[in-house]
């Protein structure tokens, strides 16, 4: 069973509720819409899936009909106690209200035994039925987890990045973004849309679009269209992610310059020849792995490098406006 849109209104009006535009709030209206992606996340019995902005379930119960074990986190107050009550009867699913932007995800993922009240700042019971968080997590062994969710467009790239360069628990996103965000993360080199996030995600994994999701299935109906792109971990070259997303980012920070200019008085020019790469290049002309023997080069040269976290973490601009659950 999944919500369809008078179920959504119902649930909302019944608890004198409204969309929040400060949380990016869209419900899925459409119950074809969410097994569809539930389908896609090809998960099942046994499989540990995570899922952020749960909202009023509706992702949230497709997902539990996988019969995965699904820890659904909301940071809603308002919302959360329709959440609960929703998933009440499903004893594979827990409900963690927190913040994905400050939890503390090894402390929820990691650790098997842990309660789900420590790791987010969960307030009361956070199972469905009887099953506490711990009861939950251990009825799985240690494989990894699974992300599927519909994220606000106005956190989901700061938030995938950081889910891929902190928490390698999750070793594989099915996410629902702005379409343009989407196209971002799974961009190739010498591509409009390919940027810093796009040299990141290749770093940490593969990105492929695997569908697009209209704007008539959420109540309220967003102004933007919507993309669902899938990113599988893989082994990560041995480059330190570090000095290659500093390198990134100030380029890309200058994307319609030549490498030569936009990392001027950074990388020394007889390090471009040292790595086999032209400096008259600009930035989308590089893949990762040319990213990667630059950075080395770099390296080797005992030149310092700009920090990770300065400039356009995308590399294109603002990503848009939210829509979750």
């Amino acid at each position: 069973m999944t919500h369809s849109r008078p179920v959504i209104r119902e649930l909302l009006d019944t608890a004198a509720l409204a969309p929040r535009r400060d949380l990016g709030q869209n419900f899925v209206a459409d119950p074809n819409t969410v097994r569809r992606i539930a389908a896609l996340a090809r998960v099942g019995p046994g499989d540990r899936v995570v899922e952020i902005g749960a909202g009023l379930g509706s992702l949230t119960l497709a997902l539990a009909d996988t019969d995965a074990h699904v820890t659904a986190i909301e940071v809603d107050h308002g919302v959360v106690p329709i959440l609960r009550q929703v998933v009440a009867e499903r004893a594979n699913v827990t409900v963690v209200e927190a913040d994905a932007m400050t939890l503390d995800w090894p402390a929820l993922l990691d650790d098997p035994s842990g309660d789900a009240n420590q790791a987010g700042e969960a307030d009361g019971p956070t199972a469905a039925g009887d099953a506490g968080a711990g009861d939950v997590r251990s009825t799985t062994d240690r494989s990894p987890w699974v992300l599927v969710a519909n994220l606000p467009y106005n956190v989901a790239t700061p938030l995938i990045c950081d889910l891929l360069d902190e928490v390698p628990a999750i070793h594989r996103m099915l996410v629902m973004v702005q379409r343009e965000a989407a196209e971002r993360f799974a961009a190739r080199p010498r591509t409009s849309a390919y940027g810093a996030v796009s040299v990141k995600t290749a770093y940490w994994g593969d990105a492929r679009i695997v569908g697009h999701v209209p704007a008539s299935v959420f109540v309220p109906r967003p102004n933007v269209e919507s993309a669902l792109v899938e990113i599988t971990r893989h082994e990560p070259p041995p480059t330190d992610p570090g000095a290659l997303f500093g390198l990134v980012r100030t380029a890309f920070g200058q994307r319609r310059k030549m490498l030569r200019r936009s990392l001027a008085g950074i990388v020394a020019p007889d390090t471009f020849e040292a790595a086999g790469i032209s400096p008259t290049a600009r930035p989308e002309e590089l893949d990762v792995d040319a990213w990667c023997r630059l950075t080395d080069a770099h390296l080797a040269a005992g030149r310092p490098t700009p920090s990770p976290t300065t400039g356009d973490p995308t590399g294109s601009g603002p990503t848009g406006d939210g829509v979750s659950h």
